[in-house]
């Protein structure tokens, strides 16, 4: 396993997060502990989860595990806030009230008395930048979060809050997260300049296209039940299963072959060796996707295998829509 600086905060970080998103909802409490482990084992030393997975599931899983295994102390855990957790009106967004309440409750689920990376999951139309960056400072003054980062912001936003903790005199985001893979490279043309310029460790998420450059998907209507997406037909899914996807798909296999590898192992360590990206976030639901996606550690892509792969997919545009940070309307809180 290598390891990389995460930004400018001198903390190392293996090439490769475990995302868990899938525990607590798709995977069971025996399994998370089993895949948790062998992460570890290989040198995984970052785990990212988010308090809406499961709503509170998956943290209670991961730390869980790590109380099991007693190994705390030697993953960088890192767990967001935003989305919507109760029923109450306040009960989403990046406001002092919900991050403050949302990261106690965090740090009782996760059994930990900190929590290393602390990130918004989404921006927050409705709250200025200051009142959440005054909250997040309050949460590292206190011990109670290390770092913070962002998740899903556009540019200007990221830019935007480091520019406020500057004039605030407040700590500052140290990474941002957003989709970045062969099916939508539209994050090269500034999201990524942007945390080169200013230091900010990229952590891509659904490196594999949500399941749709491993292989093996095909062009069919609905996709098989125990996907990550199971038996469903929403178009909002779907879409990131077109054609242009499976034609990416499809050209990288006899890159795969030449190199003895799979078609998610190409494609992920495509993302992994791309300037700027810190470290992909993985999402395993089973222990044989683990292990596939620690293959991808060994393939070395050439110069030729870069070259044929911007053909497949060329810099800086998109065969599905993942990264909608600036996209995306607002949406409704209520």
């Amino acid at each position: 396993m290598k390891y990389n600086l995460f930004g400018r905060t001198g903390v190392h970080v293996s090439q490769l997060v475990l995302g868990c998103m899938m525990f607590g909802q798709k995977t069971d409490l025996e399994d998370t502990c089993r895949i948790i482990d062998r992460a570890i084992d290989e040198g995984i030393n970052f785990l990212d989860t988010a308090d809406v997975y499961g709503r509170g599931a998956s943290e209670e899983f991961v730390g869980e595990a790590l109380k099991r295994n007693g190994k705390r102390d030697q993953v960088f855990l890192a767990t967001k806030v935003n989305g919507r957790m109760s029923d109450d009106p306040n009960g989403i967004g990046n406001s002092r009230l919900h991050i403050i309440e949302g990261c106690e409750a965090s740090l009782k689920r996760l059994k930990t008395g900190h929590i290393d990376l602390y990130q918004l999951h989404r921006p927050d139309p409705h709250i200025a930048i200051d009142e959440t960056l005054r909250a997040m400072d309050d949460l590292v003054s206190s011990g109670k979060i290390r770092y913070t980062g962002t998740s899903n912001f556009g540019s200007w936003q990221v830019v935007e809050s480091l520019w406020a903790s500057e004039k605030l005199g407040l700590n500052r985001f140290v990474s941002e997260q957003s989709p970045f893979n062969l099916a939508d490279r539209r994050a090269e043309r500034e999201h990524i300049p942007m945390c080169r310029t200013h230091g900010l460790a990229f952590i891509p998420w659904s490196p594999l296209a949500a399941g749709g450059l491993t292989g093996k998907y095909r062009r069919v209507e609905k996709q098989a039940t125990g996907t990550r997406f199971g038996d469903e037909t929403d178009p909002g899914k779907m879409k990131r299963f077109s054609d242009g996807v499976m034609d990416i798909a499809d050209g990288l296999e006899p890159i795969a072959k030449s190199h003895d590898a799979t078609v998610a192992q190409v494609a992920l360590a495509w993302v992994a060796a791309q300037p700027g990206v810190t470290a992909p976030i993985i999402g395993p639901r089973t222990m044989e996707q683990l292990e596939d996606n620690l293959g991808a550690l060994d393939v070395e892509l050439t110069p030729e295998d870069l070259d044929a792969i911007d053909l497949l997919a060329r810099p800086g545009t998109n065969a599905a829509d993942f990264y909608e940070a600036s996209f995306k309307p607002n949406a409704h809180r209520f």
